[in-house]
């Protein structure tokens, strides 16, 4: 994640990771969810403030699903099922659950064809938001699998040359795994900015960079300006743009690589795609590859572990300290933040403050 979205170190507070947990875990349960899958749930915030990524972890998403499960959007106690299914498939109605809770269990799903048949994938639709998409896909590595996970979201991003949001920031992640180096871990979404980022840069102050946003006529934003709110947060004075931000950029590429995501994580799923109307509704998709259905698992490991090496190894351009892999510095963020906390913003403390507080369960973040 680019520093302008990180919390500074002396602005930081350093939480520990099992009072994070508890807390988060309490949240979920004063909601309404059975215990399980709200440790579930948090396990799948924590995870991603542990591996730095701040735009899927407790300091966003909380706000929205307690306003979600507040006015009946998302339903606490799901009775989700499988509506279609062959030895490597299945379709999942999430009844409106949470994606935290329903897609690791879709994931199981998953590694169980592919220990079967060598693929496993399950696509679920009339679900909820999804967290961070690298959370299901790495559910795939200790069974020596190639996990991956997308999802469909509800309209933020205009297509290449429209004037209206089409599509969502719709992001794909990979996890796969290597040996003695950290796995390869790809989770982005086919924006030029993840929308969530917005909410970052506008606590932190920090600007928009040059074609991350369109105006509302659908004009790529040429130039630094504060961050606004996200369209996805109602207002629409500016729309999320595909990534490469321009045509001549590549934008098209982005616009294509969300269309892939609509067509996998959404229509495929039997519940449509994001610009549905009356949609919160996100449909995802996750899927297992068995390794040894394609090759030997130690050989592709060893592989893995060269790859990795040369990339990691690379020659860095003048400015640059060293060159990293997709997941590389992520496994290293975890190894910090197990070891030191995970560095919180002291606005998001205080908001956990105030709403424990109002929901009557035990703050943990801090001693005071």
């Amino acid at each position: 994640m680019l520093e302008q979205f990180k919390v500074k170190e002396e602005d930081a507070i350093r939480v520990p990771e099992a009072g994070l947990r508890e807390t988060v875990t309490a949240f979920f349960v004063r909601m309404g969810v059975p215990a399980e899958d709200a440790a579930l749930a948090a396990d799948v915030l924590v995870l991603a403030d542990l591996r730095g990524v701040e735009t899927h972890g407790v300091s966003n998403t909380p706000r929205d699903y307690l306003t979600g499960y507040s006015e009946g959007e998302i339903n606490p106690r799901p009775d989700w099922r499988i509506v279609r299914e062959s030895p490597a498939t299945a379709t999942i109605d999430c009844d409106a659950g949470i994606g935290l809770v329903i897609a690791p269990k879709a994931m199981e799903i998953a590694i169980a064809k592919a220990e079967k048949v060598g693929l496993g994938m399950v696509t679920m639709r009339n679900g909820r938001h999804l967290g961070m998409a690298a959370y299901h896909a790495m559910m795939a590595l200790e069974h020596d699998m190639i996990g991956m996970c997308m999802t469909s979201t509800p309209a933020s991003m205009v297509p290449t040359f429209g004037a209206e949001p089409r599509l969502g920031t719709n992001p794909i992640a990979v996890a796969a795994p290597a040996g003695k180096e950290p796995p390869f871990i790809f989770d982005a979404a086919s924006t030029a900015v993840a929308g969530n980022k917005l909410l970052l840069a506008r606590r932190l102050g920090t600007n928009i960079l040059p074609g991350w946003l369109a105006d509302e006529n659908g004009t790529p934003i040429m130039e630094e300006f504060p961050a606004p709110e996200p369209s996805f947060r109602g207002a629409q004075t500016t729309f999320m743009l595909p990534v490469g931000g321009t045509r001549e950029l590549g934008s098209h590429k982005g616009y294509g690589w969300a269309s892939i995501v609509e067509v996998l994580g959404g229509i495929l799923t039997g519940g449509g795609y994001g610009m549905n109307p009356g949609r919160p509704n996100f449909g995802h998709s996750v899927a297992a590859y068995k390794i040894d259905a394609f090759m030997d698992v130690a050989d592709f490991k060893r592989t893995m572990d060269e790859w990795l090496e040369t990339l990691r190894t690379t020659k860095p351009a003048p400015g640059h300290d060293r060159v990293f892999y997709p997941g590389l510095p992520e496994a290293e963020d975890e190894a910090d933040r197990r070891a030191n906390g995970i560095p919180l913003h002291p606005e998001v403390v205080e908001w956990f403050r105030d709403v424990c507080a109002e929901l009557e369960i035990p703050f943990k973040l801090t001693d005071s």
